[in-house]
């Protein structure tokens, strides 16, 4: 129980750690994006490097918060019968939606992505754009990033589900996020 609980703790810091890294890359989206405009609005001016560096922040926030995202519980999810279901539910259904849904798709994903990404290094890819970046095979190589991360993430809620139904845990939350936001609210306010 406790290799489990230590498991869950390395996974769900790895992400945190990672999250609050490309956090930053939103902000380097955002100062990049303004000067796409002021080049091209105010100068007329225009350069394929920078306007795929917005595309390619874009990307990395995404694929590589995703496994932050979750473990902060942030994916869209039904609440119809999650929000109101008792701790045990919630723990049972995060297990088999891990087990037999999240798992299986990152997998998947790194699987078949395999050639994708393996054929644009064995060429280093670069932009199909003249003057665009040339490190599109490395790139590439973030959906196998975005695979590991949600997967590993998937484990640690799968863990977490476990940890609670053989009674290692009081209270189920999905995520420490979860916890936090439960603590809060219980909190007496003067």
């Amino acid at each position: 129980m406790e290799n489990m609980k230590k498991i869950i703790a390395f996974i769900d810091g790895l992400n945190r750690r990672i999250g609050h890294v490309v956090a930053w890359c939103a902000i380097y989206m955002v100062l990049v994006q303004f000067t796409v405009v002021i080049l091209r609005y105010v100068f007329a001016m225009s350069f394929i490097a920078v306007v795929e560096t917005v595309w390619y922040s874009h990307g990395l926030l995404f694929m590589l918060g995703a496994g932050y995202t979750l473990l902060h519980d942030g994916h869209v999810r039904v609440d119809v019968i999650y929000g109101d279901a008792s701790d045990r539910t919630r723990a049972i259904v995060d297990l088999l939606g891990s087990v037999f849904f999240l798992l299986p798709v990152a997998f998947m994903i790194f699987w078949f992505s395999r050639g994708y990404i393996i054929n644009s290094w064995k060429v280093f890819e670069v932009s199909a754009e003249s003057g665009g970046l040339p490190l599109v095979f490395a790139y590439k190589t973030v959906i196998w990033a975005f695979a590991v991360l949600i997967g590993l993430q998937g484990i640690a809620m799968a863990l977490r589900a476990i940890v609670f139904l053989s009674g290692g845990a009081e209270r189920y939350f999905a995520s420490p996020a979860a916890a936090e936001k439960a603590a809060s609210a219980t909190e007496i306010r003067p």
